[in-house]
């Protein structure tokens, strides 16, 4: 007996840890599963996120369509999905120039991305901008671009393809927007301004396509780092704002939220916040204890502000 009762913990804990591996994988099993022969139009689909995004829904069999700025950066993503990929399994990616910050040429580009193959089943909507300084320091045209990156381009692309969309009853709409989106951190009032007005705006889709059956999801990550980023020097205890708003293990990294919004696809989740544990409190605090909230951010910026006299 004694033998046993001492087993008896780790091999109660390996056997949930099997449970947990087994239903995630089944999960992501199902994910791919769910995209496969769907045409997903993804903005963006040579940043970071986007080239992962790319990856995993054409992994999952999904109909391709990918947007970006730069037509070499299109090129050499292509080249790198279909060298990867089983041409059996998966579908041969087409590829769209879209600037999404010129609103001017969303509606036309929106035909192009119709006519790859008469519909579009999942749009996800990727690009954005960012821009970091104080309010008086940034240019009202400064402002605008940012606005038209991060709101107006992607509300004109979704209602350039929604017509179709709603047509035939069926679709998904996906919105890769921010933490920011929920709470505003000083030093980017244009950005966080962007995206809360996105997630009021794909709020208010989501109620009103539920009669046409079109689902409608908001992702907001933290963060996101970049594949080799490596961690600054510095104390970053030191300050009670860097602490409050640290990004643990420096920011989600690309591979992590493409997955979640595979998943968020799949499951046609409406909201999704991906988080570590201090940012997904703050959003927290700001909603129920926001006088708590402010008092913090405004610390951080009192103490910010005397760093940068001392040194």
């Amino acid at each position: 007996m004694g033998i046993l009762a001492v087993l008896a913990l780790p091999l109660l804990l390996f056997g949930i840890s099997g449970i947990i591996y087994i239903y995630q994988t089944v999960r992501w099993l199902l994910s791919k599963s769910a995209v496969q022969n769907k045409v997903v139009v993804i903005t963006d689909a040579t940043s970071g996120l986007g080239k992962e995004c790319s990856r995993v829904f054409h992994a999952g069999g999904a109909r391709l369509v990918l947007c970006g700025r730069t037509w070499e950066k299109l090129e050499t993503l292509y080249d790198a999905l279909i060298n990867v990929a089983d041409p059996s399994m998966t579908y041969a990616p087409k590829l769209i120039f879209l600037d999404i910050s010129d609103i001017n040429c969303i509606r036309d580009v929106a035909k192009e991305i119709l006519n790859c193959y008469g519909c579009v089943d999942i749009l996800i909507n990727n690009a954005s901008m960012k821009v970091k300084g104080a309010v008086q320091s940034i240019s009202l045209e400064l402002d605008k671009k940012i606005m038209d990156a991060n709101y107006f381009g992607p509300i004109t692309l979704t209602k350039a393809i929604l017509p179709n969309m709603i047509s035939r009853r069926t679709g998904q709409i996906v919105l890769i927007n921010s933490i920011q989106g929920k709470i505003g951190i000083p030093f980017r009032a244009a950005y966080a301004a962007s995206k809360h007005a996105a997630v009021g705006f794909f709020d208010c889709l989501r109620a009103e396509m539920e009669e046409f059956d079109i689902s409608v999801s908001t992702v907001n990550p933290t963060f996101i780092c970049s594949y080799h980023r490596q961690p600054a020097p510095g104390n970053w205890e030191a300050s009670i704002w860097k602490f409050f708003f640290r990004k643990a293990a420096y920011g989600l990294h690309p591979v992590e939220v493409a997955e979640e919004v595979l998943r968020t696809v799949s499951s046609k989740k409406q909201e999704v916040l991906l988080a570590n544990p201090i940012p997904r409190v703050a959003v927290y605090i700001r909603t129920f204890f926001p006088e708590l909230f402010f008092a913090i951010v405004a610390s951080g910026i009192r103490e910010k502000l005397k760093t940068e006299e001392e040194s």
